[in-house]
């Protein structure tokens, strides 16, 4: 029986309050019941990673706006930090291991990058948003993380030169996933990504075995799309 976490609500902190109801109340009843990644969540600062204007927006089960302005616009944009729940589901679905290498498609403000690097070898990130990438490395530095690497660049259609990778993960929705990362990955990895169109997604995660590719696709949820990345053709009659 998996029991909460050791770290008992501190009243006197209404921060530590927060994180402790966000992780108690969002996040296990999602089904994300590793130990490792409830204490993952303890430790990593999320509002850390969020900007000041909407800090009060941090351990909310909503998508929090990165960009001054509209901040439906924002979220609409992608330019928003998914819900706490779902980065936390991906990051134990997708079991990251201590020697893994890591691509990160939509690095946002650095958040899933600094959980992710806390469990991998290796994090690289591309942000198609100059200004977020870099709110993303300086959010990274504060926080004393030296293994994530922050790029400004479109994972749709840069060429990536360091795979292949271990674990590739997209912090946002695509239409399918993409042929262009499943060449990325090497024997045995696994490629995390929410697919579908609204009203129906589903993470879909993808893991490489010799030539062939295995699929399966263990819940619904709702995410922005990245940029660029193709949408599926409509029928016409």
């Amino acid at each position: 029986m998996n029991m909460p976490l050791n770290t008992s609500a501190n009243t006197s902190d209404p921060i530590a309050q927060a994180r402790y109801n966000m992780i108690e109340q969002q996040i296990r009843p999602w089904n994300v019941l590793d130990l490792d990644i409830l204490e993952l969540l303890a430790v990593v600062r999320r509002e850390d990673f969020v900007p000041a204007a909407y800090r009060s927006m941090a351990f909310m089960d909503i998508e929090v706006p990165l960009v001054p302005g509209d901040a439906e616009e924002a979220v609409r944009l992608g330019q928003s930090m998914l819900q706490p729940r779902v980065e936390a589901r991906m990051l134990q679905d997708l079991k990251v291991q201590p020697t893994d290498r890591v691509l990160e498609i939509g690095a946002g403000s650095g958040y899933m990058a600094a959980l992710l690097a806390h469990r991998a070898e290796r994090v690289v990130s591309l942000e198609i948003n100059p200004e977020l990438a870099s709110m993303a490395r300086e959010n990274l530095r504060n926080a004393g993380i030296q293994n994530a690497d922050v790029r400004q660049g479109d994972g749709a259609r840069d060429a990536i030169p360091d795979g292949p990778f271990d674990v590739i993960v997209l912090s946002g929705s695509v239409a399918e996933v993409p042929a262009s990362l499943l060449a990325l990955l090497r024997e045995g990895g696994r490629l995390g990504a929410i697919v579908g169109s609204e009203p129906v997604m589903r993470f879909t995660l993808t893991r490489r075995t010799g030539s062939r590719f295995e699929t399966t696709s263990p819940w619904d949820t709702i995410a922005p799309r990245l940029a660029h990345f193709p949408e599926l053709s409509g029928f016409t009659f």
